[in-house]
């Protein structure tokens, strides 16, 4: 059955508004995993936008489930994450003007560089995923570095105004959901799912694990976070295994 990993950047970013101490994001972290949450997801992004250090440091001290480190690839952050030791390291690209990661990480001419860089991780048992684009040449990109997932960033389908771009979107991800299988890749979704949008997966088969923050945030202001990550995790249930 697939799984619900919750990203709880958006609590820190509410923190971060006023340089303060709450809302706090490690709080967030356990009343997820409490509610069905099956794993965490935080981005510590190089300019800190969000979630700290120790936000990090304390959720990997506290997690009951599994810790999901999304990063740039760089030193610094694989000197964090060999350090901190999450169970998944996902590399995403990062721009310091974007408001939220706007497309996938490119690997295409990068393989053997990407493969170098994950190797320290792999050796500390660490695990990866790449987060790209529904695109198969990405896609066979990333299975040349040597991660077992690949997370299809959904945020083009999410964003789609009309029916047509919505569907064309959305066979592009089943497409690419199968291109990475075949290759003897683990599929993961995320970016801007939402309770509606993501039901358009309830009969796809193949996919580990849907990443989903914005929404259940944006829900839990006015139901609470428990109600927002329950409901959202018995959507998931319902899933194709």
């Amino acid at each position: 059955m697939p799984s619900l990993t919750v990203n709880v950047d958006h609590v820190a970013t509410l923190r971060q508004a006023r340089m303060g101490i709450e809302p706090e994001p490690v709080t967030a972290a356990h009343m997820a995993e409490l509610a069905g949450a099956t794993g965490i997801i935080v981005h510590l992004r190089e300019d800190r936008r969000h979630i700290q250090d120790r936000d990090v440091e304390l959720i990997r001290k506290t997690c009951n489930t599994r810790l999901h480190l999304e990063m740039a690839a760089t030193e610094e952050m694989r000197s964090i994450a060999l350090d901190i030791a999450p169970e998944i390291v996902c590399l995403v690209p990062e721009k310091r003007q974007e408001l939220t990661t706007e497309g996938g990480l490119n690997c295409l001419g990068r393989e053997g560089e990407l493969a170098d860089y994950l190797a320290p991780l792999h050796e500390r048992g660490i695990r990866s995923s790449l987060f790209i684009d529904a695109d198969p040449a990405q896609i066979e990109a990333a299975a040349a570095t040597g991660t077992e997932f690949v997370e299809i960033h959904t945020g083009h389908y999410a964003d789609a105004k009309d029916i047509r771009d919505r569907r064309k979107e959305l066979a592009s991800i089943l497409e690419g959901i199968r291109v990475a299988r075949s290759l003897g890749l683990k599929v993961n979704l995320g970016h801007g799912l939402n309770y509606r949008n993501v039901l358009a997966f309830r009969h796809v088969e193949g996919v580990s694990e849907y990443s989903i923050g914005h929404a259940i945030m944006s829900k839990a202001i006015f139901v609470g976070l428990d109600r927002a990550v329950r409901d959202m995790a018995a959507i998931i249930r319902t899933f194709a295994d």
